[in-house]
């Protein structure tokens, strides 16, 4: 039985912000990317945020020319029309991920903590697998975990519900 593939992909903060808001639910790019459906993408911003502030499943992969891809995908692509055929300009083919189940991580996690779990992580500047058994997916997937109540005050309030 495989592990699940999970992989790590560069956004600017405006589209990773939509995607976690789920009006986005495709990420475009200008090559083709092969990875399994139902992988996970975990989003890190670029600079000046720098960090991993969330993640989808991959439910979708589409190569195609730009026109049908703005056709299908333009009002879920977080891109003016302008803007899509100008990223895409001069390429026969575009590449859209289909992407569903948006998480953002309760606490981002910031690049020096990467860097600090994985010695000489570099967010990557198309995407980049992530070892199943690594402990960037490890720091990562614990960012998904609900953090404990630790307030004294909140316990207590807890306790007597």
């Amino acid at each position: 039985m495989n592990a699940p593939h999970n992989f790590l992909i560069s956004l600017e903060e405006r589209h990773a912000n939509r995607i976690l808001q789920g009006t986005k639910t495709v990420e475009l790019r200008r090559r083709t990317m092969h990875v399994p459906i139902g992988s996970t993408v975990w989003i890190y911003v670029k600079m000046p945020v720098g960090s991993v502030v969330g993640c989808a499943k991959v439910i979708s992969l589409h190569t195609l020319a730009p026109s049908t891809l703005w056709s299908r995908f333009g009002p879920v692509s977080g891109l003016q029309r302008q803007e899509f055929f100008e990223y895409f300009s001069g390429l026969s083919k575009a590449f859209a991920l289909g992407l569903s189940e948006p998480i953002r991580l309760t606490s981002p996690i910031p690049l020096s903590k990467l860097r600090d779990v994985s010695n000489g992580f570099h967010p990557p500047q198309f995407f980049a697998n992530v070892a199943s058994d690594g402990p960037l997916l490890r720091e990562m997937s614990r960012a998904l975990l609900p953090k404990r109540l630790t307030s004294p005050r909140r316990e207590m309030v807890l306790e007597l519900a």
